[in-house]
């Protein structure tokens, strides 16, 4: 099982999203950092993923060949996260065949009607929760 973790600017939600997931999932489980820049791809490796990579490349390289792709709402919306997130990653996420688990952070002016505002971590444990029940089934969550 591979999944791709993207975030950028100062790192911090791939962080703890990675740290979640590798509490959470079997050890075998293989976290794969995209950060769109070398900072967050570096936070997100020391808070355990496999390997790390950053930038336009490697986000459209990795994105097809992972499980699961985690993330902020704005990794399918072009120049997102500061124009951190380029047209071709928000492009290559979108058309990925791996599951998109988001997170409905406001910062891109999206709002996704029907969800409920709670703190970061709540959200981070609901796309773990996702994850686990979109690999084990609903019985093992």
């Amino acid at each position: 099982m591979k999944i791709a973790v993207i975030d950028g600017q100062g790192g911090g939600i791939g962080k703890a999203i990675v740290e979640k997931l590798r509490k959470e999932m079997p050890e075998d489980t293989e976290i794969i950092a995209l950060g769109t820049n070398a900072l967050a791809a570096s936070l997100m490796l020391k808070a355990g993923a496999n390997e790390c990579a950053s930038g336009e490349n490697a986000v459209v390289y990795n994105v097809s060949k992972v499980d699961v792709i985690m993330g902020v709402i704005g990794v399918i919306v072009a120049n997102a996260m500061m124009g951190e997130l380029t047209p071709k990653m928000a492009e290559a996420v979108s058309e990925s065949p791996a599951k998109k688990v988001l997170i409905p952070l406001n910062r891109c002016n999206i709002e996704i009607v029907g969800v409920k505002n709670e703190p970061l971590p709540h959200f981070i444990e609901h796309a773990v929760a996702s994850v686990k029940s979109y690999l084990w089934g609903e019985a093992n969550v």
